[in-house]
């Protein structure tokens, strides 16, 4: 098998506890339509998808007959507008995030492919002080289908690429969702489940699982995905 050279990381969940702002974001900005958004409901069928894809999916299964490109518009920038104000209020760094990050920077390429809006990623890294610790940040924009598409680890893969040559299976992605799991696994990453937003049980389809990057030494993590 192949050495690992690369570890993109999913945003939401695995870096940032930033599931449960977006949660209540989504709550918010649907109750305003009269939909009622569960917590159970949106960790079952929802999390991991991006804004569009998640209000389109929630008032579809809702009973909307149509749901316009300029309703789910109206709805991300409203939903986008009360999330930049709460980032700005808490910065939810995940406990160890920043030491694991800077350790796999020393002996690998890194990059975040995430269905996040650039703006919020780029808003957590800068209020962090990580910016500076990943060579490529895919988001949202920058593809027409997100989660569990492969396309945002295809473009930061071909981001990569285009520096200094890198396959797939010398890649691994850290991902906290069924949905990014099988995006990872469908470009041909093998993929490490982060049990921070979902128990273990739902990530199976990883590679390996781990609790947190919390005191998580990189060499254990790449000797259990050696041969």
């Amino acid at each position: 098998m192949a050495t690992i050279k690369a570890v993109m990381f999913d945003f939401d969940g695995v870096l940032f506890d930033t599931e449960p702002l977006h949660f209540e974001m989504f709550r918010q900005v649907l109750r305003m339509e009269g939909v009622t958004l569960a917590p159970d409901r949106y960790h079952a069928r929802y999390v991991g998808l991006t804004d569009q894809a998640c209000f389109r999916a929630v008032l579809t299964d809702s009973g909307w007959s149509a749901v316009t490109a300029e309703a789910l518009d109206r709805l991300v920038q409203c939903k986008t507008g009360l999330m930049q104000d709460a980032l700005r209020k808490t910065l939810p760094v995940l406990s160890g995030v920043r030491e694991f990050v800077a350790a796999v920077a020393e002996t690998c390429r890194t990059a975040i492919a995430s269905g996040a809006l650039r703006q919020e990623i780029a808003l957590c890294l800068e209020l962090a002080g990580m910016a500076s610790m990943f060579e490529h940040v895919s988001s949202a924009e920058d593809v027409r289908h997100g989660k569990p598409d492969p396309a945002l680890y295809l473009h930061a893969l071909d981001a990569l690429n285009r520096r200094s040559p890198l396959r797939a299976h010398e890649c691994v992605a850290f991902e906290d969702t069924p949905h990014g799991i099988e995006a990872a696994r469908k470009a041909g990453l093998r993929c490490v489940g982060v049990a921070t937003t979902l128990p273990g049980s739902r990530l199976m389809q990883a590679d390996l699982v781990v609790p947190s990057l919390h005191a998580l030494p990189l060499s254990q993590v790449l000797a259990q995905l050696s041969p």
